[in-house]
C-alpha cells in the first residue's frame, strides 16, 4: 500500500530532527506531495512530524 504526504505546516523554526525527517521524506516545500510505499520506517517517520503534514492512503 502507498501513502501520500503533503507538508501542510512549514518547517521553519521546527526543532532539526523534525527539519531532517521531513527532508529525508523528500518534502521542503508548503503544499509538495510525495508518495511513499507504506513500511515501519515510513510511518516512523510520519509519526515524527504528525503535527506538519496530512496523510491519505493511495
Amino acid at each position: 500500500m502507498k501513502l501520500e504526504i503533503k507538508l501542510v505546516r512549514s518547517l521553519i523554526g521546527r526543532k532539526p530532527n523534525q527539519v531532517k525527517t521531513a527532508h529525508a521524506l523528500g518534502l521542503k516545500k508548503i503544499n509538495q506531495v510525495v508518495v511513499k510505499e507504506e513500511n515501519e520506517a515510513i510511518k516512523g517517520m510520519i509519526q515524527t512530524i504528525s503535527h506538519l503534514v496530512s496523510v491519505k492512503e493511495v
